[in-house]
Protein backbone atom coordinates (compact mmCIF):
# COMPACT_ATOMS: atom_id res chain seq x y z
CA UNK A 1 0.00 0.00 0.00
CA UNK A 2 1.47 3.39 -0.75
CA UNK A 3 1.55 5.75 2.01
CA UNK A 4 0.38 9.04 1.38
CA UNK A 5 1.41 11.97 4.11
CA UNK A 6 -1.66 14.47 4.72
CA UNK A 7 -1.64 16.99 1.98
CA UNK A 8 -3.38 19.70 3.67
CA UNK A 9 -3.46 20.73 7.21
CA UNK A 10 -6.66 19.26 9.26
CA UNK A 11 -6.45 16.39 6.53
CA UNK A 12 -7.67 13.49 8.26
CA UNK A 13 -5.13 10.53 8.48
CA UNK A 14 -2.92 8.19 10.67
CA UNK A 15 -0.10 9.98 10.12
CA UNK A 16 -1.17 13.65 10.70
CA UNK A 17 1.54 15.09 13.43
CA UNK A 18 -0.80 18.04 15.17
CA UNK A 19 1.96 20.18 16.27
CA UNK A 20 3.69 20.17 12.87
CA UNK A 21 -0.20 20.84 11.15
CA UNK A 22 -2.18 22.31 13.80
CA UNK A 23 -5.95 21.91 12.65
CA UNK A 24 -6.25 25.65 12.00
CA UNK A 25 -9.33 25.91 9.41
CA UNK A 26 -12.82 23.98 9.36
CA UNK A 27 -12.33 20.65 7.25
CA UNK A 28 -14.23 21.77 4.10
CA UNK A 29 -12.01 24.81 3.99
CA UNK A 30 -8.44 22.83 4.54
CA UNK A 31 -7.56 22.63 1.01
CA UNK A 32 -6.90 26.30 0.94
CA UNK A 33 -3.60 25.55 3.08
CA UNK A 34 -1.29 22.82 1.65
CA UNK A 35 1.41 21.31 3.50
CA UNK A 36 4.74 22.13 2.32
CA UNK A 37 6.54 20.26 -0.14
CA UNK A 38 9.51 19.61 1.30
CA UNK A 39 7.34 17.92 4.55
CA UNK A 40 5.38 16.05 2.39
CA UNK A 41 8.77 14.42 -0.36
CA UNK A 42 10.20 13.11 3.04
CA UNK A 43 7.27 10.65 3.53
CA UNK A 44 5.85 9.57 -0.22
CA UNK A 45 6.34 7.12 -2.80
CA UNK A 46 3.97 9.16 -5.35
CA UNK A 47 2.87 12.49 -5.41
CA UNK A 48 -0.53 13.10 -3.74
CA UNK A 49 -3.54 14.05 -6.54
CA UNK A 50 -3.49 17.36 -5.94
CA UNK A 51 -0.33 17.38 -7.67
CA UNK A 52 -1.24 14.83 -10.47
CA UNK A 53 -1.02 16.10 -13.68
CA UNK A 54 -3.59 15.28 -16.25
CA UNK A 55 -2.07 12.78 -18.32
CA UNK A 56 -1.69 15.10 -21.85
CA UNK A 57 -0.58 18.09 -19.56
CA UNK A 58 2.98 15.54 -18.32
CA UNK A 59 6.23 16.62 -19.47
CA UNK A 60 6.82 13.14 -20.80
CA UNK A 61 4.14 13.38 -22.99
CA UNK A 62 4.53 16.99 -24.45
CA UNK A 63 7.44 17.84 -27.37
CA UNK A 64 10.77 18.05 -26.15
CA UNK A 65 13.50 18.75 -28.43
CA UNK A 66 16.60 16.85 -27.87
CA UNK A 67 18.26 19.56 -30.10
CA UNK A 68 18.16 22.81 -29.84
CA UNK A 69 18.16 24.78 -33.16
CA UNK A 70 20.82 27.18 -31.72
CA UNK A 71 22.16 27.80 -28.37
CA UNK A 72 20.85 29.98 -26.20
CA UNK A 73 22.73 33.22 -26.39
CA UNK A 74 24.99 34.23 -23.73
CA UNK A 75 25.51 37.95 -23.71
CA UNK A 76 28.69 39.84 -22.11
CA UNK A 77 27.48 42.75 -20.11
CA UNK A 78 30.56 44.03 -20.11
CA UNK A 79 30.78 43.82 -24.15
CA UNK A 80 27.09 45.21 -24.19
CA UNK A 81 27.68 49.07 -25.32
CA UNK A 82 29.53 47.13 -28.40
CA UNK A 83 27.61 46.56 -31.68
CA UNK A 84 28.31 43.27 -32.07
CA UNK A 85 27.05 42.45 -28.76
CA UNK A 86 23.94 44.46 -29.02
CA UNK A 87 22.81 43.23 -32.55
CA UNK A 88 23.11 39.50 -30.31
CA UNK A 89 20.81 41.06 -27.57
CA UNK A 90 18.30 42.46 -29.92
CA UNK A 91 18.37 38.80 -31.91
CA UNK A 92 17.78 36.82 -28.48
CA UNK A 93 15.01 39.40 -27.47
CA UNK A 94 12.75 38.79 -30.32
CA UNK A 95 13.90 35.06 -31.10
CA UNK A 96 13.81 33.66 -27.08
CA UNK A 97 12.70 36.33 -25.00
CA UNK A 98 15.82 34.82 -22.64
CA UNK A 99 19.29 34.30 -22.56
CA UNK A 100 22.25 33.94 -20.10
CA UNK A 101 24.37 36.64 -18.91
CA UNK A 102 27.69 36.63 -17.92
CA UNK A 103 30.26 39.17 -17.18
CA UNK A 104 27.58 40.76 -14.90
CA UNK A 105 29.40 42.15 -12.26
CA UNK A 106 28.64 39.94 -9.40
CA UNK A 107 31.14 38.54 -7.41
CA UNK A 108 30.89 34.66 -7.49
CA UNK A 109 31.39 34.87 -3.93
CA UNK A 110 28.39 36.58 -3.58
CA UNK A 111 26.25 34.14 -5.59
CA UNK A 112 27.80 31.77 -3.70
CA UNK A 113 26.27 33.17 -0.50
CA UNK A 114 23.16 33.89 -1.72
CA UNK A 115 22.86 30.02 -2.51
CA UNK A 116 24.27 29.01 0.52
CA UNK A 117 21.88 31.64 2.45
CA UNK A 118 18.75 29.59 0.41
CA UNK A 119 19.61 26.36 1.34
CA UNK A 120 20.91 27.23 5.03
CA UNK A 121 17.11 28.43 5.58
CA UNK A 122 15.39 25.77 3.78
CA UNK A 123 17.22 23.09 5.52
CA UNK A 124 16.02 24.51 8.72
CA UNK A 125 13.37 22.79 10.70
CA UNK A 126 9.57 23.64 10.02
CA UNK A 127 8.77 25.40 13.03
CA UNK A 128 11.57 28.17 12.20
CA UNK A 129 10.68 28.23 8.59
CA UNK A 130 6.85 29.34 9.41
CA UNK A 131 8.33 32.14 12.01
CA UNK A 132 8.39 33.47 8.28
CA UNK A 133 4.90 32.02 7.04
CA UNK A 134 2.73 33.78 4.37
CA UNK A 135 -0.46 33.02 6.53
CA UNK A 136 -1.92 35.27 8.81
CA UNK A 137 -3.61 33.95 11.67
CA UNK A 138 -2.77 30.43 10.02
CA UNK A 139 -5.27 30.85 7.47
CA UNK A 140 -4.92 33.90 5.52
CA UNK A 141 -2.86 34.06 2.42
CA UNK A 142 -0.91 37.12 1.41
CA UNK A 143 2.07 36.78 -1.11
CA UNK A 144 4.91 37.96 1.29
CA UNK A 145 6.76 35.09 3.11
CA UNK A 146 7.43 31.37 3.40
CA UNK A 147 5.10 28.66 2.35
CA UNK A 148 3.19 28.17 -1.04
CA UNK A 149 1.86 30.12 -3.54
CA UNK A 150 -2.33 30.90 -3.40
CA UNK A 151 -4.89 28.16 -3.97
CA UNK A 152 -8.19 29.21 -5.35
CA UNK A 153 -10.16 26.13 -6.00
CA UNK A 154 -9.68 22.55 -5.08
CA UNK A 155 -9.39 21.39 -8.57
CA UNK A 156 -6.23 23.70 -8.96
CA UNK A 157 -3.10 21.40 -9.52
CA UNK A 158 -0.45 22.23 -6.95
CA UNK A 159 2.64 22.61 -8.48
CA UNK A 160 5.86 20.38 -6.90
CA UNK A 161 7.71 23.63 -4.74
CA UNK A 162 8.06 25.57 -1.61
CA UNK A 163 8.87 29.19 -1.86
CA UNK A 164 9.96 32.60 0.19
CA UNK A 165 9.10 35.43 -1.12
CA UNK A 166 10.23 38.89 -0.39
CA UNK A 167 9.48 42.30 -1.30
CA UNK A 168 12.90 44.43 -1.56
CA UNK A 169 12.37 47.29 -3.62
CA UNK A 170 11.03 49.91 -2.85
CA UNK A 171 13.43 49.58 0.23
CA UNK A 172 11.41 52.03 2.53
CA UNK A 173 8.18 49.00 1.55
CA UNK A 174 10.55 46.11 2.79
CA UNK A 175 8.14 44.06 5.96
CA UNK A 176 11.25 42.53 7.45
CA UNK A 177 9.10 40.46 9.63
CA UNK A 178 8.83 38.10 6.95
CA UNK A 179 12.87 38.22 5.94
CA UNK A 180 14.22 35.33 7.82
CA UNK A 181 16.37 36.10 10.92
CA UNK A 182 18.40 32.64 10.23
CA UNK A 183 20.83 32.53 9.20
CA UNK A 184 21.86 35.31 10.61
CA UNK A 185 23.75 36.64 7.33
CA UNK A 186 20.93 35.73 5.51
CA UNK A 187 19.43 39.85 5.48
CA UNK A 188 22.91 41.40 4.34
CA UNK A 189 23.40 39.34 2.00
CA UNK A 190 20.12 39.72 0.13
CA UNK A 191 20.41 43.35 0.60
CA UNK A 192 23.92 43.52 -1.12
CA UNK A 193 22.98 41.14 -3.90
CA UNK A 194 19.53 42.67 -5.00
CA UNK A 195 21.41 46.75 -4.98
CA UNK A 196 24.05 44.54 -7.42
CA UNK A 197 20.56 42.37 -9.80
CA UNK A 198 19.36 46.20 -10.13
CA UNK A 199 22.46 47.57 -11.10
CA UNK A 200 21.96 44.59 -13.77
CA UNK A 201 18.36 45.48 -14.43
CA UNK A 202 19.44 49.11 -15.52
CA UNK A 203 22.09 48.18 -18.01
CA UNK A 204 19.74 45.32 -19.72
CA UNK A 205 17.02 47.96 -19.98
CA UNK A 206 19.05 51.00 -21.39
CA UNK A 207 20.74 48.36 -23.91
CA UNK A 208 17.15 47.56 -24.95
CA UNK A 209 16.10 51.11 -25.03
CA UNK A 210 19.05 52.20 -27.34
CA UNK A 211 18.47 49.07 -29.47
CA UNK A 212 14.78 50.60 -29.99
CA UNK A 213 16.04 54.40 -30.95
CA UNK A 214 14.77 55.62 -27.66
CA UNK A 215 16.58 58.04 -24.96
CA UNK A 216 18.50 54.95 -23.12
CA UNK A 217 16.91 55.95 -20.09
CA UNK A 218 13.28 55.18 -21.22
CA UNK A 219 12.47 52.21 -19.67
CA UNK A 220 14.20 52.74 -16.50
CA UNK A 221 12.12 56.03 -16.12
CA UNK A 222 8.76 54.52 -17.24
CA UNK A 223 8.88 51.91 -14.89
CA UNK A 224 9.20 54.48 -12.11
CA UNK A 225 11.48 55.61 -9.47
CA UNK A 226 9.74 53.41 -6.91
CA UNK A 227 9.20 50.86 -9.37
CA UNK A 228 8.86 47.24 -7.38
CA UNK A 229 11.08 44.31 -7.13
CA UNK A 230 10.64 40.90 -5.37
CA UNK A 231 13.27 37.85 -4.28
CA UNK A 232 11.85 34.51 -4.73
CA UNK A 233 13.33 31.72 -3.19
CA UNK A 234 12.60 28.68 -4.90
CA UNK A 235 12.52 25.51 -3.36
CA UNK A 236 12.22 22.18 -5.70
CA UNK A 237 12.50 18.84 -3.48
CA UNK A 238 13.12 15.53 -5.38
CA UNK A 239 10.39 14.05 -6.53
CA UNK A 240 9.60 10.17 -6.50
CA UNK A 241 7.92 10.58 -9.84
CA UNK A 242 8.66 13.71 -11.37
CA UNK A 243 7.21 12.74 -14.53
CA UNK A 244 4.08 13.29 -13.05
CA UNK A 245 4.36 16.67 -11.99
CA UNK A 246 5.53 20.29 -12.67
CA UNK A 247 8.29 21.89 -10.39
CA UNK A 248 6.75 24.96 -11.55
CA UNK A 249 3.62 25.11 -14.47
CA UNK A 250 3.55 26.55 -17.75
CA UNK A 251 3.86 30.28 -17.35
CA UNK A 252 5.38 33.96 -18.55
CA UNK A 253 6.49 36.47 -15.84
CA UNK A 254 4.58 39.52 -15.59
CA UNK A 255 7.10 42.58 -15.01
CA UNK A 256 9.44 43.67 -17.12
CA UNK A 257 12.41 40.78 -16.58
CA UNK A 258 13.53 38.03 -14.20
CA UNK A 259 17.05 37.52 -13.06
CA UNK A 260 17.51 33.70 -12.24
CA UNK A 261 20.13 32.44 -10.20
CA UNK A 262 20.59 28.66 -9.92
CA UNK A 263 21.95 26.88 -7.38
CA UNK A 264 24.41 24.31 -8.40
CA UNK A 265 23.68 23.80 -11.73
CA UNK A 266 20.78 21.02 -11.16
CA UNK A 267 18.57 21.93 -14.66
CA UNK A 268 15.02 21.89 -14.66
CA UNK A 269 14.36 24.89 -16.28
CA UNK A 270 12.81 25.08 -19.73
CA UNK A 271 11.40 27.55 -22.48
CA UNK A 272 8.99 27.00 -24.96
CA UNK A 273 9.92 28.26 -28.42
CA UNK A 274 7.22 27.68 -31.50
CA UNK A 275 5.47 24.98 -29.10
CA UNK A 276 8.82 23.04 -28.58
CA UNK A 277 10.30 22.88 -25.41
CA UNK A 278 14.31 23.45 -24.77
CA UNK A 279 16.05 22.84 -21.75
CA UNK A 280 17.57 25.94 -20.60
CA UNK A 281 21.57 25.19 -19.67
CA UNK A 282 22.94 26.00 -16.28
CA UNK A 283 26.37 27.46 -15.68
CA UNK A 284 28.36 28.05 -12.72
CA UNK A 285 28.36 31.94 -11.79
CA UNK A 286 26.03 32.48 -14.94
CA UNK A 287 22.40 34.46 -14.45
CA UNK A 288 19.29 33.81 -16.92
CA UNK A 289 17.49 36.49 -17.74
CA UNK A 290 14.28 36.53 -19.03
CA UNK A 291 11.53 39.33 -20.10
CA UNK A 292 8.10 39.31 -18.64
CA UNK A 293 4.93 40.62 -19.95
CA UNK A 294 4.95 44.57 -18.78
CA UNK A 295 8.06 44.97 -21.10
CA UNK A 296 6.30 42.95 -24.16
CA UNK A 297 3.08 45.23 -23.76
CA UNK A 298 5.62 48.37 -23.40
CA UNK A 299 7.86 47.52 -26.83
CA UNK A 300 4.71 46.20 -28.40
CA UNK A 301 5.56 42.73 -28.83
CA UNK A 302 8.72 43.34 -30.70
CA UNK A 303 10.37 41.58 -27.88
CA UNK A 304 8.81 38.46 -26.30
CA UNK A 305 8.14 37.39 -22.68
CA UNK A 306 8.67 33.34 -22.79
CA UNK A 307 6.30 30.86 -21.97
CA UNK A 308 8.66 28.88 -19.67
CA UNK A 309 8.43 25.81 -17.01
CA UNK A 310 9.94 23.80 -14.48
CA UNK A 311 10.21 20.10 -14.25
CA UNK A 312 11.46 17.68 -11.17
CA UNK A 313 13.78 15.41 -10.90
CA UNK A 314 14.07 12.09 -8.25
CA UNK A 315 16.91 12.27 -7.17
CA UNK A 316 18.26 16.07 -6.29
CA UNK A 317 17.12 19.44 -4.49
CA UNK A 318 16.66 22.20 -6.73
CA UNK A 319 17.06 25.75 -5.32
CA UNK A 320 17.06 28.89 -7.76
CA UNK A 321 16.55 32.91 -6.50
CA UNK A 322 14.80 34.84 -8.64
CA UNK A 323 14.45 38.89 -9.03
CA UNK A 324 11.36 40.02 -10.41
CA UNK A 325 11.56 43.52 -11.67
CA UNK A 326 8.68 45.17 -12.48
CA UNK A 327 6.31 48.53 -12.60
CA UNK A 328 5.25 50.76 -10.29
CA UNK A 329 1.34 49.85 -9.48
CA UNK A 330 -0.42 52.87 -10.87
CA UNK A 331 1.54 53.56 -14.42
CA UNK A 332 -0.06 52.53 -16.73
CA UNK A 333 1.18 49.32 -19.36
CA UNK A 334 0.84 50.40 -23.18
CA UNK A 335 3.18 50.23 -26.42
CA UNK A 336 5.47 53.02 -26.38
CA UNK A 337 4.28 55.69 -28.64
CA UNK A 338 7.16 55.55 -30.78
CA UNK A 339 6.33 51.75 -31.68
CA UNK A 340 2.84 52.38 -32.47
CA UNK A 341 1.81 53.68 -36.42
CA UNK A 342 0.16 52.64 -39.59
CA UNK A 343 2.40 49.42 -40.30
CA UNK A 344 2.58 48.14 -36.84
CA UNK A 345 -0.86 49.02 -34.85
CA UNK A 346 -0.83 48.69 -31.09
CA UNK A 347 -0.81 44.82 -30.13
CA UNK A 348 -2.25 45.40 -26.66
CA UNK A 349 -4.57 47.81 -24.99
CA UNK A 350 -4.34 49.56 -22.17
CA UNK A 351 -4.20 48.21 -17.96
CA UNK A 352 -2.94 49.34 -15.44
CA UNK A 353 0.53 47.38 -13.89
CA UNK A 354 -1.33 47.00 -10.59
CA UNK A 355 -4.38 45.06 -12.28
CA UNK A 356 -2.43 43.05 -14.79
CA UNK A 357 -0.13 41.69 -11.58
CA UNK A 358 -3.85 40.76 -9.91
CA UNK A 359 -4.89 39.19 -13.47
CA UNK A 360 -2.12 37.07 -13.72
CA UNK A 361 -2.60 35.66 -10.01
CA UNK A 362 -5.65 34.35 -10.83
CA UNK A 363 -4.72 33.03 -14.55
CA UNK A 364 -1.38 31.61 -13.35
CA UNK A 365 -3.80 29.37 -11.34
CA UNK A 366 -5.41 28.05 -13.78
CA UNK A 367 -2.47 27.69 -16.35
CA UNK A 368 -3.58 29.98 -18.35
CA UNK A 369 -1.67 33.49 -19.66
CA UNK A 370 -3.37 37.00 -18.45
CA UNK A 371 -1.41 38.79 -21.48
CA UNK A 372 -3.55 36.97 -23.72
CA UNK A 373 -6.33 39.23 -22.17
CA UNK A 374 -4.89 42.68 -23.69
CA UNK A 375 -4.33 41.18 -26.74
CA UNK A 376 -5.83 43.67 -29.44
Amino acid sequence: MIEVLPIFKGAKDNNYQPEKYPRTLMEEESWKVPTPVQELAAGVVEPPNQFMLREQDRPGSLLLATDMPEPIPIIDLSRLPDADEAAKLQSVLQGWGLFLVTNHGIEASLMDAVIGASQDFFHLPLEEKQKCSNLIGGNHFQPEGYGNDMVLSQDQILDWHDRLFLRVEPEDQRNLAYWPKEPESFRDILHEYASKTKTVRDIILRAMARILEFDEDYFVSEIGEKAPAIARFNYYPPCPRPELVFGAKPHSDGGVLTILLIANDVGGLQVQRDGIWYTVPSKPHTLVVNLGDSMEIMNNGIFKSPVHRVVTNAEQERISVAMFYGVEGHKMLEPAAGLVGEKRPARYRKIKAFDYIVGLREHFSKGKRFIDTVKI
